[in-house]
């Protein structure tokens, strides 16, 4: 996969943390351990997204208009409503 650059820039204390993984072993560069945290934490959106959806499945029935879906997405719509709740 072709990769893009992107510059970050952190406070000194988190820059030596990251140096600090690197230096462990588990990650070549800075950039291989930034790439992990991102995959960890889209993995991480993805199940609480997979339990929001489960629990509003057996919840009770929620009536939604289709334009309010349309005009902010059912996710965004979904957590609204069970924000009410």
């Amino acid at each position: 996969m072709p990769m893009a650059s992107l510059n970050i820039s952190l406070p000194e204390a988190l820059k030596q943390y990251v140096e600090g993984q690197v230096a462990t072993g588990d990650w070549g560069t800075p950039s291989e351990y930034v790439r992990e945290l991102i995959r960890q934490d889209k993995e991480r959106r993805f199940r609480n997204l997979e339990r929001e959806l489960a629990a509003s499945a057996t919840g009770p029935r929620i009536d939604i208009p289709v334009a309010q879906i349309r005009r902010k997405g059912l996710i965004a719509t979904l957590r609204e409503q069970a924000r009410e709740r």
